[in-house]
């Protein structure tokens, strides 16, 4: 494997820069990788070799002359999920197979605007919706990472599993990835990456193929805190094609890297130390409190008292929105047509159940049923109640703390196939998460330790709306701390 492929994207960046390798020969050696890897791996839906390699000749032809952005020449992979161009974006599933947008998204147009070179399409959960990346049409992503002594598949989380799993393996820089409830956070966590999901509206959704429309956004999955900021700092933008999208600035991230942490307040919600938590979680979670407070931070204990209804809520509003999504599926307006039919609504009904998937059906299910005549009051309108109350609990401790540190997920990944068939287990590694999308806030995942069996393990910190300043700083102190270097050893 080439040791171009294990740089941090800060430094194939300045690499590139100071033209120590070409554009060329680091999308080369990343198209290698992705050839060698991929096939057991599954982290790439697609692979557009040669448009990266006519990207990067043009990047380099930028470097030589002293210009480019601040991606300049780096090459990322783009979750599936994303409208690129000409390329195909089917969001993981039968639906859109053979969907070549002409437009492309903003968060991807952002991207090539500072000069970043595209490999690929990358795998994940059928319409965002999983925590496994088993939904796909295209197969379940294996995790790079195997517990020791086990040759078991596991999970690299979901519904970003290809975006996390393609970091972890050096099979791109970085890449994007989109949380709906947690899905760039448990992915990370899931694999020794970093990931990010900002506020909401810091990234524009238009040609993000939507899930659950006030609860989703994107954000980077990274090597490393700086490259999530500088990642980041380019996928975010003001835009009018987006109504939801914030019309502020956009501050450079990387400034926050390395500022010391001392005299922050950070708080520790009571409502995360919940049953069946693991042994290793809790120590892991228990070591993020010493760390940052032998970094000079003050420990505050907060409650957050409708945490326990974050996940109900989160199960009712995001099938509701994406009931309403995904409507326009029908084989009529968008989506697969069905071949075969004997009426008008034999072709909307065959078309759907061929196109969608079991999960995917499961959640437009419940989403049409919390949206219908008798049940909208008692489902619907009660859950955005809840979400209120889950707002208003953390706007509540922001007078007492400046962020607040949590584990990202309630265990580490698990094996592949181990929880699909109950799905009311695998919604639970979103407990989380989900809270700081439904209240929009910023949260990180950072990588901060290995468990038992030699898995990543990861603590998430929040921070108010828009202070990803703060976020950034804070998981720059714990990743200094946690010193995480380990790699998974190969074996694909």
């Amino acid at each position: 494997m080439s040791e171009l492929t294990k740089l941090t994207l800060k430094d194939a960046v300045e690499g590139l820069k100071a033209r120590t390798f070409s554009s060329e020969e680091l999308t080369k050696a990343f198209l290698s990788n992705i050839e060698a890897s991929n096939p057991a791996i599954n982290a790439y839906v697609e692979v557009t070799a040669d448009k990266a390699i006519e990207m990067a000749k043009a990047s380099d032809a930028k470097l030589a002359k002293g210009e480019g952005g601040d991606l300049e020449g780096a090459p990322l992979g783009i979750k599936d999920l994303f409208c690129t161009e000409g390329v195909q974006t089917t969001a993981g599933s039968n639906m859109l197979r053979g969907f070549k947008p002409p437009y492309e998204s903003t968060v991807t147009a952002n991207l090539w605007r500072d000069g970043a070179v595209m490999l690929g399409k990358l795998n994940m959960d059928e319409f965002a919706m999983g925590s496994a990346n088993e939904t796909s049409a295209f197969g379940p992503v294996k995790n790079p990472w195997k517990a020791e002594g086990s040759d078991a598949e596991l999970t690299p989380g979901g519904s970003s599993g290809g975006s996390a799993a393609a970091v972890a393996a050096d099979l791109c820089l970085a890449a994007t990835a989109s949380d709906t409830g947690g899905s760039i956070r448990q992915p990370a966590a899931f694999t020794g990456t970093v990931g990010i999901k900002p506020t909401y509206g810091r990234a524009s959704r238009f040609g993000m193929v939507a899930f659950a429309s006030s609860l989703d956004q994107a954000g980077p999955i990274t090597k490393t805190v700086t490259d999530a900021a500088i990642l980041l700092k380019s996928m975010c933008s003001f835009d009018t094609k987006d109504s939801t999208s914030l019309d502020i600035p956009t501050p450079d991230w990387t400034q926050s890297i390395g500022k010391s942490v001392k005299g922050l307040r950070i708080g520790v919600p009571a409502e995360y130390l919940i049953d069946g938590m693991s042994e290793e979680i809790k120590a892991l979670w228990q070591q993020g409190v010493d760390w940052l407070k032998a970094a000079g931070c003050e420990i505050v204990e907060i409650s957050l008292p409708h945490t326990k209804y974050a996940l109900p809520a989160y199960y009712i509003v995001a099938p509701a929105e994406a009931s309403s999504n995904l409507a326009r599926y029908d084989g009529m307006r968008f989506g697969h047509r069905a071949e075969e039919f004997s009426s008008l609504a034999d072709l909307y009904e065959t078309s759907r159940a061929d196109g969608f998937g079991a999960e995917v059906k499961r959640r437009l299910i419940i989403g049409a049923y919390v949206l219908s005549a008798g049940f909208y009051d008692a489902y619907y309108v009660k859950a955005l109640k809840v979400r209120r109350r889950i707002t208003e609990d953390f706007d509540n401790v922001w007078g007492k703390v400046d962020a607040i540190l949590t584990p990202s997920t309630p265990t580490a990944a698990f094996k592949l196939g181990d929880k699909q068939i109950d799905p009311l287990t695998m919604y639970l590694n979103d407990v989380f998460t989900v809270t700081t999308n439904l209240a929009g806030l910023p949260g990180i995942s950072v990588p901060a330790g290995l468990n038992a069996q030699g898995l990543p393990l990861g603590l998430q910190v929040i921070g108010k709306a828009l202070d990803e300043a703060t976020v950034f700083q804070v998981a720059a102190a714990l990743e200094d701390s946690a010193g995480f270097v380990s790699k998974p050893a190969k074996w694909w």
